[in-house]
């Protein structure tokens, strides 16, 4: 307990220099998008110079930039996202769409794993045959495709020509529902941007589960349990897949960073009320305190999902926490 502890404490640690970077490069390249007493007139054309003078003090414009960045960094610390050149707190505007990023996100990692980690076995038991070159081969197109190329694929579809799914938002704004039903209709519009996210990620974890079963199937340890008389599938998942999957928490975490980063192209083509959609619509409007509140929670939730998988790793093998 006391090893895990301290390499917690080492993993946080880690974090802040990451964290602190990247709040230095997004306040750098907001702040290089243009001359912000320019930017506050496009979105607030009608002020006065009472009006501009307050809003000058306000967003601390009278200051040196490295003086700005601690003070936002300050506020952003405590809480405080500060204000929308739209009107009204950033935090109200993007806090809300949290939830239905990760609503999305962590249900595709949860069916990319259910469905990734079996068919890799399946590819793994056999190696070269017909089923191992067509899931080796999907494996390849998935990694290479662009999420938004498939979504706008899919959409054309089972929404345009079939006429099966709805091809955008969270919900029916009003009725009639999808199949009849609120909670069905919020399913219906699931289905296609999940699709999407899991048919990414599972090719990712299809290849590495391959990978690692075929080393694993030829370890000596494994070789001596086939000797011995056990069963094929005791040795696959008791013995060969519990060291095989290990290397998977690590993807894990890393699919949840790709997944995120990719939020904005997927989430506009399905108009997804996320934080990847709420990006693009505060960037297209040079909203920059959106634009750097949304910046700055994405890298917070990449941040602790890898805080997570390390310690997952850590948990299952003992050396890692040790090394």
């Amino acid at each position: 307990m006391a090893s895990l502890l301290t390499y917690l404490l080492r993993r946080i640690l880690f974090m802040i220099p990451v964290f602190i970077a990247v709040s230095v490069i997004t306040f750098l390249i907001t702040n290089a998008a243009g001359d912000p007493i320019k930017l506050i007139r496009l979105s607030f054309k009608t002020l006065t110079p009472t009006q501009l003078q307050q809003l000058i003090s306000f967003y601390h414009l009278d200051q040196p930039l490295y003086a700005r960045y601690f003070q936002w960094l300050g506020e952003f610390l405590t809480g405080n996202l500060g204000i929308s050149l739209q009107g009204g707190t950033v935090a109200d505007k993007i806090v809300p769409w949290i939830g239905t990023t990760l609503e999305l996100q962590l249900l595709a990692l949860v069916f990319s794993l259910g469905i990734g980690i079996p068919v890799g076995i399946y590819s793994a038991k056999h190696q070269y045959s017909k089923s191992d070159v067509a899931v080796t081969s999907t494996a390849i197109f998935g990694v290479s495709m662009p999420t938004f190329w498939l979504g706008i694929m899919l959409i054309l579809i089972f929404s345009v020509y079939l006429h099966w799914l709805p091809s955008f938002g969270f919900i029916s704004p009003y009725p009639p529902y999808w199949w009849g039903n609120y909670y069905l209709d919020a399913i219906a519009h699931l289905i296609l941007p999940v699709l999407v996210l899991t048919f990414v990620s599972v090719a990712t974890i299809v290849r590495l589960i391959r990978a690692n079963m075929l080393e694993v199937l030829r370890q000596d340890y494994v070789l001596a349990a086939r000797a011995s008389g056990l069963k094929e599938s005791t040795i696959t998942f008791r013995y060969a897949l519990k060291n095989a999957v290990t290397p998977v928490v690590t993807i894990v975490g890393l699919s949840f960073g790709f997944l995120l980063a990719g939020a904005p192209g997927l989430e506009t083509t399905f108009t997804w009320p996320g934080l990847g959609y709420a990006f693009v619509l505060a960037a297209t409007v040079l909203d920059l305190p959106v634009v750097q509140g949304i910046t700055m929670i994405i890298t917070l939730l990449v941040l602790i999902a890898n805080l997570g998988t390390d310690l997952m790793y850590a948990y299952l093998d003992p050396r890692v926490r040790l090394s």
